[in-house]
């Protein structure tokens, strides 16, 4: 192995160093220009041409064409889809001389007109900026601009056909966004109800786009054409000051930015005469009685731009709002034209579905016409430019025959020389490269051929990693004489007038790196974790047991000053007698560390107070637990006095097969591939545990780990639990290797006998590299060379005898396990330095959420899914989990969608017909994969967008959770729809589950569904079938408290348990309703002060409400001082010290002869009852003859002396 190695290290340094050129394509634009007459008589804009203007032009060129023109006049670039406007807006912006601001995308809705789904907000802010911009541009040097360019004039306007013959509401361009401006004035009341106005959600925390959220004389706002959220400081209604902050901390970070716009999110604006048109439709339009009672209230809601043409008088073409003087660019009009016809025409049959399906399922045709909103006849846009006197060119991939006699030639007469003959086509004299496909000798020939005949060539990659690479590899070939310059260009072309020859990536090799698109809110590890109580909740106290939440409470106590209010939980518990009232409990917020949401399946029997019940319950799970701690701490030991093998650190081939990953890796990757290659470098056996949710890039850190490995001559195995995952893996590690010298075998039923015979032999003799297999890698007969790592995927789907040998492999070899069953938070913790842990929570850059629907199942709307889906070349998933009458449901399919190429995927079938039918859907033979769960985990089917689930009120959340995570891997828009039958009762159960898959459709948002699923379904799953009765008895917040005590004590068996302090004293100090109004967030502040430890946390959380919620006021201050003196109290085993009367009750102490004599001495009349624990202090708190009362601070630094002298 190593040999192989040697001779590949050679080749790639032998190979000469070079430069990337510092050339731009700006720069290159302008040689065009000069040395290509056509090119050059197009830039100028010419008046004799004939609308519309043919032109011959390959795709590469037209980004040049489009930046050329905008020079001289406004440029509307129409390409046939929003993946060719992404490549494109990049391009242009690569070859235009000015402010990359000036070059702007009209994105499109992902959903169609009549669908009730709305569009998502970042979608929708762009679109209402790229309006606004055309209507009411603004130099940027006014005082309104912002200095931001968000509204400076647009010269290069790119759409995708879609945006182009999609209506809008008339008047959208002058919808005035709301501008935020250090130094300007706004009263709070008149900004929160211009975001109101503008579709903003007000929510007490701020995590998504399109929310806010008011305190004090603070906004948050998370304006959707933003990467984060922003903090607003108002000084009175002057603002003060604008931050960003991460939204997973709410802590801000960076500099003031000077202004924020927040764009209207929705482009149906509820205004009075919407409301009131809104009001009196209710019950005349069918399925629609909710929705529009929430728009006459207005309140936005999900779909509601499906009722745009009821609710709205006028509607408008996108055309009335470009450019007078704008040249639209037609890149391929006849795809643009196939493209405009198949959305014209699904459009139409979603509008018979929208309003003939619903959740009722009840159907009825809609009494008003909602045609005004369908997609426009693309070919009348056009005529309707031309008419307006838009010079219209279409740019066509193919060229007029030579001899044609209505091609345009450029004039040689000098007088003449800029002219052009006025005719309908026009040729570039530019044309495509051709297609090397990563094959050395084409690239070696093809572009010495392009030299010798005296062209200037460039190659070029979108990442200067990439560009490198590729730069190396043409030299390697032999050839010397080009430049590399980083672009995101997509296509390259050559130019045989000027003789330029631009090359990029997927010309050279067939692929090309990702252009990110959407991005998502970064996550951070210290996220804050509410204490989400509702009234009726049950909750877990440590001391008392499983209670109800009543709700918050204020009370008044007395103090030396008059009265003080304090705020409690009340918690109500089991009555001590029958028929007795409910026994009631008032927990200070100071004791909020003891409280937890109880979290199980089953609705849990109140525990009284003071009852033995409770005591017994919890013994038995602390015994359970220490069992769990035991084999844990076992397993490190042994893996600690245990020597693995210490790998080297990365070799320049490492950094060859990282940098070919054709993505971004999100910062949560980056992090977790150094932990991983830290632990293989330590010489004790690795055992880390990476969690992640469904698409988050697991699989990435596993190929560079064993890609590390072999390197070190060491062989990999690579475990899945599924057949498919295998398949799926050997895919994805054949193709990541495929330029270096790893050979990768798998090992399933997808294998014949001899196939799998040769693969144990390799392993036995070494030639094997990595093996990737299901469980029959475990067979004891199955004989290694040397393994050095093992790759577990999905490990809770093992089955306990595999788990017994995976456990006996830690101690020896390196293991990493791969987990898309998120783990809590808590539980992570309890684990550190035992089993190490990392969590890949940031989402890709360009992964969009799920579109998620649930609602009754209907033919016309799965018909109408199904050829959405199609016509934009995409597949689909059909899940369907009864085996017996999945013949029944692929006829149905066929039968509504007769073009569709239909194909049946389940468990029980011919293994090589499975596999056969697997493959083909994977190359896109197949258009609609009708599935049971097989299809769970392990298809990675970036084309494959659309998931149909029927009888969805059958599956299991985290089961949901999975299947949807099949679709949304490309950069296309995904839709999931889950579907139930309507005619059948629903369990409750049931019904929470549909209702929680549709609630959190964010990306990463598999923690939250986990811990759901935790509520409805147990805890079994996670953490075994036998801990999950110990679980349900004292709450999974609680068990997970005691795993992390239980594990601290077989860690460090010395350590003393924490004590826990109350204290209760006639001081002010609390957090005001003023202060903090939403009693969540109050409750949050309140639990972290109450298990804050130390100085530095209690510094953290006054940093953190300083930047959250403004200047903490005194009696917060007063808090913190009550928390230090509960630091102290703990640390001398003092569990409680209240006032009561005029003395001061300190309890857990008993004090050595010498301190009490030192106390009757300091404190006269000081007692103490040893049978209870309690010394009992005078105290000089309340006013006496001579003496005033004590102030709040002087109570208190009373309180620390006493504790100082408790101490001596």
């Amino acid at each position: 192995m190593a040999d192989k190695y040697d001779s590949f290290a050679n080749k790639m340094l032998d190979s000469k160093d070079f430069n990337i050129s510092d050339a731009s394509f700006e720069s290159i634009l302008k040689d065009i220009c000069k040395k290509n007459d056509s090119f050059k008589s197009l830039a100028l804009l010419e008046e004799d041409f004939s609308n519309p203007l043919n032109v011959y032009c390959p795709s590469g060129a037209r980004s040049a064409v489009a930046a050329a023109m905008a020079t001289k006049k406004p440029v509307v670039l129409v390409v046939p889809s929003g993946r060719d406007a992404l490549e494109s807006l990049e391009s242009i912006r690569d070859f235009y001389n000015g402010d990359p601001k000036d070059i702007a995308n009209l994105e499109a809705w992902e959903t169609l007109p009549h669908e009730r789904l709305s569009p998502r907000a970042d979608t929708v802010a762009s679109r209402m900026a790229v309006f606004r911009r055309l209507k009411h541009p603004q130099s940027g040097e006014d005082g309104k601009s912002g200095k931001s360019g968000m509204f400076s004039p647009i010269r290069v306007l790119v759409m995708p056909v879609r945006s182009l013959i999609q209506p809008v509401v008339k008047g959208l361009c002058n919808v005035e966004p709301l501008v935020f401006e250090c130094g300007n004035e706004i009263s709070i009341e008149l900004a929160t109800k211009r975001l109101v106005e503008n579709s903003y959600n007000r929510v007490e925390l701020v995590m998504n786009r399109a929310e806010f959220a008011v305190r004090g004389g603070i906004i948050d706002v998370f304006p959707p054409t933003m990467d984060h959220p922003v903090r607003i400081e108002f000084f009175g209604d002057e603002i003060d000051a604008i931050k960003q902050f991460h939204a997973s901390d709410q802590r801000t970070y960076g500099k003031n930015i000077n202004s924020v716009w927040a764009t209207p999110c929705r482009e149906l604006q509820l205004t009075k005469d919407i409301q009131k048109r809104a009001k009196s439709l209710i019950g005349k339009i069918p399925n629609a009685q909710d929705m529009l009672e929430s728009i006459a209230n207005a309140i936005p809601v999900e779909g509601m731009e499906s009722l745009i043409p009821a609710l709205v008088d006028n509607m408008e073409p996108v055309e009335n709002l470009l450019d007078k003087n704008a040249i639209i660019l037609v890149s391929d009009l006849e795809k643009c034209k196939r493209a405009a016809n198949d959305l014209v025409k699904t459009a139409n049959e979603f509008l018979a579905a929208s309003w003939h399906v619903a959740a009722s399922g009840k159907g009825a045709g809609a009494p008003i016409t909602f045609e005004k909103a369908s997609f426009l006849d693309f070919g009348s846009v056009l005529e309707n430019l031309e008419n307006k006197n838009h010079q219209v060119i279409n740019l066509n991939s193919f060229a007029m025959d030579s001899t044609s006699t209505s091609q345009a030639t450029v004039d040689s007469k000098e007088e003449n020389e800029n002219k052009v003959v006025k005719n309908n086509y026009l040729d570039l004299c530019i044309k495509s490269p051709q297609e090397f496909r990563g094959d050395s000798e084409k690239i070696s020939s093809g572009i010495s051929g392009l030299i010798s005949n005296g062209y200037k060539v460039y190659i070029s990659a979108a990442s200067s990693g990439i560009l490198s690479r590729l730069a190396r590899a043409v030299r390697a070939s032999g050839v010397f004489d080009f430049s590399a310059v980083q672009t995101k260009i997509v296509d390259g072309f050559i130019d045989t007038q000027s003789k330029i020859a631009i090359l990029s990536e997927r010309d050279l090799t067939g692929k090309s790196s990702s252009a990110s698109g959407f991005k998502s809110p970064k996550r951070r590890k210290k996220e804050i974790d509410l204490l989400d109580l509702k009234p009726g909740d049950f909750v877990v106290h440590e001391q008392h047991g499983i209670g109800k939440f009543i709700g918050m409470r204020q009370r008044n106590v007395k103090t030396s000053n008059g009265e003080a209010t304090r705020e409690y939980l009340e918690i109500e518990y089991a009555p001590s007698k029958r028929n007795a009232p409910a026994d009631k409990l008032f927990i200070p917020t100071d004791q909020l560390d003891l409280v937890s949401k109880y979290i199980g399946a089953e609705i849990p029997k109140l525990n009284k107070l003071g009852g033995a019940d409770w005591a017994a319950t919890k013994e038995k799970a602390r015994k359970a637990v220490q069992e769990v701690a035991q084999d844990l701490i076992k397993l490190y030991s042994a893996r600690a006095s245990s020597s693995g093998f210490a790998f080297s650190a990365d070799t320049p081939w490492q950094k060859e097969l990282e940098d070919d990953f054709p993505y971004q890796e999100t910062p949560d990757q980056l992090t977790t591939i150094d932990e991983v290659k830290q632990d293989m470098q330590k010489p004790i056996p690795m055992d880390r545990l990476i969690c992640g949710d469904v698409g988050f890039g697991k699989t990435e850190i596993a190929v560079r780990a064993a890609f590390k490995a072999v390197q070190d001559g060491k062989q990999v195995v690579v475990l899945a639990p599924t057949t498919l995952l295998v398949q799926q893996h050997y895919e994805t590690f054949t193709n990541r290797f495929s330029g270096f010298p790893v050979t990768v075998a798998a090992m399933s039923r997808f294998q014949s006998e001899k196939e799998v015979n040769n693969t144990i032999q390799g392993l036995e003799s070494g030639e094997v590299d990595v093996v990737i297999g299901t469980h029959k890698l475990l067979n004891p007969n199955i004989k290694f060379k040397d393994l050095g790592l093992v790759i577990i995927d999905e490990e809770q789907r093992f089955g306990v005898e595999h788990k017994e040998t995976l456990k006996a492999l830690r101690t020896n070899v390196d293991v990493l396990s791969l987990s898309a069953t998120p783990i809590p938070r808590t539980l992570e913790m309890a684990v550190t330095g035992i089993r190490e842990m990392s969590t890949l929570a940031t989402p890709p850059e360009d992964r969009l959420p799920v579109l998620t629907y649930v609602g009754a199942y209907e033919d016309a709307q799965v018909a109408a899914c199904v050829k959405r889906e199609l016509l934009r070349g995409g597949q689909v998933f059909y899940v369907h989990n009864r085996v017996e009458d999945i013949s029944k449901v692929a006829t149905n399919i066929q039968k509504l969608v007769p073009d569709a190429r239909v194909a049946i995927a389940h468990g029980k079938m011919g293994e090589k017909q499975l596999d056969t039918i697997i493959r083909d859907f994977w190359h896109r033979d197949i258009d609609v994969l009708v599935c049971t769960t097989i299809i769970e985990t392990g298809l990675d089917i970036s084309n494959a967008n659309t998931l149909i689930v029927d009888h969805a009120d059958r599956f299991g959340l985290s089961q949901l959770h999975q299947l949807r995570g099949r679709v949304g891997r490309g950069r296309e828009r995904a839709y999931a729809y889950f579907l139930y039958d309507p005619t059948k009762p629903m369990t409750q159960q049931a019904h929470d589950r549909l209702a929680t898959i549709a609630q959190y459709t964010a990306l990463g948002s598999g923690f939250d569904v986990a811990m759901k699923d935790l509520e409805l379904r147990g805890t079994g799953n996670l953490l075994g079938n036998a801990q999950s009765g110990h679980i349900e008895g004292v709450g999974f917040d609680l068990y997970v408290r005691m795993v992390c005590e239980a594990v601290e004590k077989y860690k460090e068996p010395e350590h003393k348990e924490t004590i826990s302090t109350s204290i209760d004293l006639p001081v002010e100090a609390s957090i005001p309703v003023d202060y903090i109004d939403s009693d969540k967030l109050r409750l949050e502040a309140y639990r972290k002060l109450a298990s804050a430890n130390n100085n530095k946390d209690l510094q953290e959380l006054r940093d953190e409400l300083l930047d959250r919620f403004g200047e903490p006021p005194e009696s917060f201050s007063i808090l913190c001082d009550v928390a230090r003196l509960r630091f102290k109290a703990s640390d001398l085993g003092i569990t409680q010290i209240s006032s009561q009367g005029k003395s001061v009750r300190v309890i857990g102490l008993d004090p050595k002869e010498s301190l009490w004599m030192r106390l009757q001495r300091i404190y006269r009349g000081v007692k103490y009852r040893p049978l209870t624990h309690t010394l009992i202090i005078p105290s000089p708190f309340e006013s006496s003859l001579g003496t005033s009362a004590m102030s709040e601070r002087e109570i208190l630094d009373w309180v620390r002396q006493l504790l100082e002298d408790l101490a001596w």
